[in-house]
C-alpha cells in the first residue's frame, strides 16, 4: 500500500506524472491553485491525449478560505444546425458515435480555463499565460512517451477511430497503434497552444484560430459553425451541497450528475454500516447508489429543460425516505444504464490554502476521433448523449446542453479539513467518489488507502453490455458472496483495474498540512513542495 504524501507549502495530484509536475513547477515560481490546473490541464491535454483534449469539456470548484466555493460550468451546447433534420438528412437513425457528426458540440474547456484564471485575478500576481502554457507546449513539440493505457485503448479501438479525419495521422505510427513508451509527438497542437498563450485563450472562441477550426469541424462533417464558437461562454454557477455528519460536500449542479454523488452521500450516512470494505457497505453504496439513478435517470439534464428543482433531492425527507427504501439484505432489480466515457480529474492546492477539484473530458475515449488538421485539436463527442427521439429526455435541440457524467467534488469538515477528490469513470464517478468518501470521512482510513482500496462498479464501462455489479478481485470471499446472497449479480474483474476510474484527493488540514492520494490503477503521482 502507497503511503499518504504530506508537504505544507503546495500539492498537485493527476493521473498522469507530467501533468502533477507542471502544476507544482506553477506552484513554485509563485503561481496559485487555479493557476497551477491550468497548467496541469493544458499538459494533461498532451499527454493523455486518449482520456481528453482541450476539444473536451471542464468543469471547476475553487475553494478559498472564508468564502464561498466557486463553481464553473466549461461545457458546450449542441450546434445551432443540430437538429433532427441534420442527422436524418444523412440517412442517420440516431447520432454517430464518431467521426464529423459526432463532434457536435462546442468545447467549453479552454474557456473554463480563462474564466477561473478571472477568479483567481483578484488574488493578484497573476503569472503570465506564456508561463502556464509553457510544459504543454514542450510535451506537444518534443513529444511524449505513450502510456500502456493509451496503447492499449488505440489497439482496441482502432476499427472505430482509423478512418476518422486527421485521427492516423496524429495518433498512429505507420498506420498502427503506438507501442508502449514510443514517442508521440504532437507539433500542430503545440503550435496551437503557442498561439493561445500569445493571442490569449480567447482566440479559441473568437479569433484566427476559432475560424481555422470551424472550418476544419465543417470539412469533417460536424454541424459545428464559427457562431457556435463565437457564442460560447463558459458559466460561473452555484454549486449544490449536501449537510452531512462532520462536514458539507459540494459539486456541479445539472446538467452534471453530481447531484447524484451528493445524493449517494446522503443516503448512505443513514444506513447502518460498522466497517469500510464489507458487505454492509458495499452492499450499502450499491443500493444508494440505484435509488440515486433512478432519479438521475428521469430528471438530470439541461436545466433550462428540468421540470423540478435539483435541490428537492437533497432535502433531509428524501434522502432519508430513498434510505428507507435500502434493504440492508436485498438487491434492487437493476436495470440498464448509461455508458461509461473518458475523462481526468486533477486537484491542487496552494500555500495560501486555495484549492481546485477539475475535471475534463473528450466523453469517450478521443472522443469524436476527428482531429483538425489547421490546430491539432482533436474534438470530443460529448454530444452523443442527444437523443433524435422528440420525447427523450435528453432530446438533441441546437444550443442545449449535454448530459454531463462530469462532476468534480468538494468538502469542508466542521473541524477545519478542506478535501477535493474526483474521479474519472463514467458511470462510475459518483459511486468511486463514495467509496473514498466514506472510507477517508466515515471510517477514518489514510487519503491514499481510500483510493486506493478494491473498488466496484456498478453498470456499463467501455464499450461493455454487462450492466452488473463489477468487484475487484480483492474482496474478500465473504463479501462477495454475501452479495451474491442479497441478488447482486457479481463480476469480478482484475485487480487495479481502468473500469474503476482513476481517482485522487488531496486534504488540507487545519494545521497546514496537505495530505494528496493518486491512483495506482492510472499513471499520475502526487507532486508536493
Amino acid at each position: 500500500m502507497r503511503q499518504t504524501p504530506r508537504a505544507l507549502r503546495g500539492m498537485v495530484t493527476a493521473p498522469h506524472a507530467l501533468a502533477s509536475q507542471a502544476g507544482l513547477a506553477v506552484l513554485r515560481d509563485g503561481g496559485n491553485a487555479v493557476e497551477a490546473m491550468v497548467a496541469a490541464a493544458a499538459t494533461i491535454a498532451v499527454v493523455y491525449p486518449h482520456m481528453n483534449s482541450i476539444g473536451g469539456d471542464g468543469f471547476w470548484l475553487i475553494h478559498e478560505p472564508g468564502e464561498e466555493p466557486v463553481a464553473i460550468a466549461a461545457c458546450g451546447g449542441a450546434a445551432a444546425l443540430a437538429d433532427r433534420n441534420f442527422y436524418r438528412q444523412q440517412d442517420h437513425a440516431r447520432i454517430p458515435s464518431r467521426g464529423g457528426p459526432a463532434a457536435l458540440t462546442a468545447a467549453g474547456t479552454v474557456d473554463g480555463w480563462r474564466e477561473a484564471l478571472t477568479v483567481a485575478s483578484r488574488w493578484g500576481n497573476a503569472l503570465p499565460l506564456p508561463r502556464l502554457l509553457e510544459e504543454a507546449i514542450h510535451h506537444a513539440r518534443h513529444g511524449i512517451a505513450v502510456t500502456a493505457s493509451q496503447a492499449r485503448l488505440t489497439r482496441e479501438k482502432l476499427p472505430e477511430l482509423r478512418d476518422q479525419p486527421g485521427f492516423g495521422e496524429v495518433y498512429l505510427q505507420d498506420g498502427e497503434p503506438p507501442a508502449e513508451g514510443a514517442i508521440l509527438q504532437q507539433p500542430r497542437l503545440a503550435d496551437t497552444l503557442a498561439r493561445l498563450s500569445r493571442a490569449g485563450l480567447e482566440d479559441f472562441y473568437r479569433g484566427e484560430l476559432a475560424r481555422d477550426m470551424a472550418a476544419d469541424l465543417e470539412k469533417a462533417g460536424s454541424p459545428l459553425r464559427l457562431a457556435d464558437l463565437e457564442n460560447y461562454r463558459a458559466a460561473r454557477v452555484k454549486p449544490l451541497q449536501v449537510t452531512l455528519p462532520g462536514a458539507t460536500a459540494y459539486n456541479l449542479p445539472p446538467p452534471t450528475q453530481g447531484l447524484a454523488s451528493l445524493m449517494i452521500l446522503g443516503i448512505f450516512v443513514r444506513l447502518d454500516c460498522p466497517a469500510a470494505d464489507g458487505y454492509a457497505h458495499v452492499h450499502g453504496l450499491v443500493e444508494a447508489t440505484k435509488q440515486v439513478f433512478l432519479v438521475r435517470d428521469r430528471y438530470l439534464t439541461d436545466p433550462a429543460y428540468m421540470e423540478v428543482e435539483p435541490g428537492e433531492f437533497l432535502s433531509t425527507a428524501y434522502l432519508a425516505e430513498a434510505a428507507a427504501a435500502v434493504h440492508p439484505a436485498r438487491a434492487l432489480p437493476w436495470p440498464q444504464s448509461r455508458p461509461g466515457g473518458d475523462t481526468i480529474w486533477m486537484g491542487a492546492a496552494d500555500r495560501d490554502g486555495r484549492m481546485v477539484s477539475f475535471i475534463q473530458s473528450v466523453y469517450w475515449e478521443f472522443g469524436s476521433g476527428v482531429v483538425l488538421p489547421g490546430s491539432g485539436v482533436c474534438w470530443q463527442n460529448r454530444g452523443i448523449s442527444f437523443s433524435l427521439e422528440d420525447d427523450a429526455l435528453q432530446a438533441l435541440r441546437p444550443g442545449r446542453l449535454p448530459f454531463h457524467t462530469l462532476n468534480p467534488a468538494l468538502a469542508r469538515f466542521r473541524d477545519g479539513r478542506t478535501l477535493v477528490y474526483g474521479t474519472m469513470g463514467g458511470e462510475g464517478q459518483p459511486q468511486t467518489q463514495a467509496a473514498v468518501f466514506s472510507r477517508y470521512a466515515r471510517f477514518q482510513q489514510s487519503l491514499q488507502q481510500a483510493v486506493s482500496a478494491p473498488r466496484w462498479l456498478l453498470g456499463r464501462t467501455w464499450g461493455e453490455q454487462s450492466t452488473g455489479l463489477k468487484l475487484e478481485a480483492r474482496f474478500p470471499g465473504e463479501v462477495l458472496e454475501g452479495l451474491r446472497a442479497a441478488g447482486h449479480t457479481v463480476e469480478v474483474v482484475e485487480d487495479f483495474s481502468d473500469t474503476m476510474g482513476h481517482a485522487g484527493a488531496i486534504a488540507l488540514r487545519p494545521d497546514g498540512v496537505l495530505e494528496g492520494a493518486t491512483d495506482p490503477r492510472a499513471d499520475g503521482v502526487v507532486a508536493a513542495y
